[in-house]
This record gives structure tokens, sequence and C-alpha cells, in this order.
């Protein structure tokens, strides 16, 4: 199979275990899958008197991500590095994201101290990483697995 087969494998696993999430919750939304950059990226959307609000949090999104990551490496043998979003989740992230990174900045600019983050994924270091640079500051990943953070300096 080639890469691209393989992608619209994991999509279409990865479709089928939300849409059967979505069904099982009784959760009322229209699924979009893209394929870009070797990812999958799935949207959830609904129109504005849905009830999909009770699962777009980031952190719930987050987990739910993870399970759908984990049902398509149980059908393909393969990692999965989907990305999804649920009413905006995504968007709600980077917001959250973004405070993070300015309130770091501002204890660093203040403490003159390198500011260790907590834990998080690759997708959302990346996301860091690219918000610290665009601050004028400069950051690296720590640690393996799990553990593996972003600690913010000074230029």
């Amino acid at each position: 199979m080639t890469s691209e087969q393989e992608l619209e494998q994991e999509g279409e696993i990865a479709a089928d275990f939300i849409e059967e999430f979505l069904d099982t919750a009784d959760l009322d939304g229209d699924l979009d899958i893209e394929f870009r950059q070797d990812r999958v990226y799935i949207s959830v959307t609904s129109d504005a008197d849905s009830n999909l609000g009770k699962v777009s949090d980031p952190n719930t999104v987050e987990a739910i991500q993870e399970l759908t990551r984990l049902a398509v490496q149980a059908k393909t043998g393969n990692m999965s590095r989907l990305i999804l979003d649920i009413a905006g989740s995504r968007e709600a992230k980077t917001k959250q994201l973004k405070s993070l990174v300015e309130r770091m900045v501002a204890k660093l600019e203040e403490t003159e101290k390198e500011q260790h983050l907590k834990p998080m994924s690759s997708y959302d270091r990346k996301q860091v990483h690219d918000m610290v640079s665009e601050a004028g500051y400069v950051s690296e990943s720590e640690g393996q697995g799990k553990e593996r953070h972003i600690v913010i300096r000074k230029a």
C-alpha cells in the first residue's frame, strides 16, 4: 500500500470510529476529512442548535483524539498522527496556548529564569515553538515520551 492509500485507510477508520462515538453519545455532527502533510485532519461541525458543544472542550477533544488514534492503530498496526477538531476546539486550544506563552514570557521577563512548561503533545509543542519564536524568544523541547516539554529562554 502506498503512503497515500495508508492515509486514506487511516482516515476511513478514524471517521468510522468518530461517527460511532457520536451516535453512541447521541451527538449531532458532520465530519470533514482532509489529508495534509502526511496527517489526517478530521473536523466535526454542526449547526448552532446542535449538542456537539458537550464534547468540544479542548481537553475532551484531545482524549477523543487519543482514543481514535488507538482505534486506528488497533486496525492498521501503525501509529496515527490524526488531528481532531470538534466544534472549533483547535482554535480554542490555540488561544489557550497563546495565553500560556504570553504568561510564561512575562514571567521570564520578571524573573530572568527560563520557564519550563508542562508536557504536551508534539502538535501543541510545535505551535508553542512557533509562538515563542514570533515573540522573539528561544524554546526547545526537553525530556522523553510523555514527559517531553518546552523550555523558554531569552534569545
